[in-house]
């Protein structure tokens, strides 16, 4: 970084930019432009248990308020947004659970139900529009593009964040972490599966000139994802060439592991560590770790637009 004497002293008739903060920027000279230009690549990984009824409601009352934050926030408004499959497998045990007759037939036979379903429902990581569990949207989510992610293209966003999001409970034990490293095509084991690149379930999501918003949002901890808290943030850094500036995640979780709790309230905190925790506030660089039983998650989500948006503006794309 230029000082301001190098920047008085230098000779050069270019203009001196000044950030938001009244430091002195450099001149780049080619490098793509300062700030992520309001794109950001969100991926959602949303517990699927039986225990999550009460949550999923509260992550869908907030999105609008989540949207109209980062609009307010962010110039040139440009996101991806992604809800992660975090099974191998689509399944669906009553076919009255089905909300739409074009997607299923109403007198087939589970697993299936008569369902259409392609290779990316089975697939970890690859961005879910077809959920299938007791409560979710329980038909095809139809988004603009085509693809299995929101873009700027979709005209009602909440609606189809609902249609996502509404993933349901009662299904298999998740892997949030495996299938977040997995759609992001940087899983602690290498699967030859590639999910981002040309044909790939979630083609064209993550892009080199966006910041990464990672959004986990889970009653139980995550004991199964493969790793740990230091190998989850490697491999995302990773994602964004070893940018540590480009990466931020929000974590609503149990909070058993704190005193006082909201979701025990007047128990003795458990001592077996919330990795989930460990991860967005001892080993991430930018994270936030909030209570899964607090009565609304708006506050949350509000405040990471705020910090993702100071983000952005500091953004170099690689």
């Amino acid at each position: 970084m230029s000082t301001t004497s190098d920047a008085s002293t230098s000779g050069s008739s270019e203009p001196v930019l000044s950030s938001s903060s009244g430091g002195i920027l450099p001149d780049f000279g080619d490098v793509a432009p300062i700030g992520c230009q309001g794109k950001v690549d969100i991926i959602f990984a949303i517990s699927a248990e039986f225990t999550m009824e009460f949550a999923q409601p509260r992550l869908l009352a907030a999105f609008p308020e989540f949207v109209q934050a980062l609009e307010e926030e962010l110039s040139g408004f440009d996101l991806h947004v992604l809800v992660t499959d975090s099974s191998f497998w689509w399944s669906m045990d009553d076919c009255s659970l089905c909300q739409d007759a074009a997607d299923c037939d109403p007198n087939g036979m589970p697993d299936l139900c008569g369902a259409t379903i392609d290779e990316c429902d089975f697939t970890l990581g690859a961005g879910e529009t077809f959920s299938s569990e007791i409560g979710s949207s329980g038909r095809r989510c139809k988004l603009a593009g085509g693809h299995r992610y929101i873009t700027r293209e979709e005209p009602d966003l909440p609606a189809a964040f609902d249609c996502l999001a509404r993933v349901g409970w009662g299904g298999a034990s998740p892997l949030p972490f495996d299938s977040i490293l997995a759609a992001l095509d940087h899983p602690l084991i290498e699967t030859g599966v590639v999910l981002n690149g040309p044909g790939g379930c979630n083609e064209g999501f993550l892009r080199d000139d966006a910041l990464l918003l990672v959004v986990v949002i889970q009653d139980m901890y995550d004991q199964l994802s493969l790793g740990g808290p230091y190998q989850w943030t490697k491999a995302l850094y990773a994602v964004k060439g070893g940018d540590e500036d480009a990466v931020f995640a929000l974590v609503i979780t149990t909070d058993v592991d704190l005193a006082p709790s909201l979701c025990f309230p007047g128990e003795p905190p458990v001592d077996a560590k919330n990795r989930l925790r460990l991860f967005g506030e001892n080993y991430l660089k930018h994270g936030k770790v909030e209570s899964i039983c607090a009565p609304s998650y708006g506050k949350f989500f509000k405040e990471t637009a705020a910090q993702v948006a100071a983000l952005c503006d500091q953004f170099i794309p690689q």
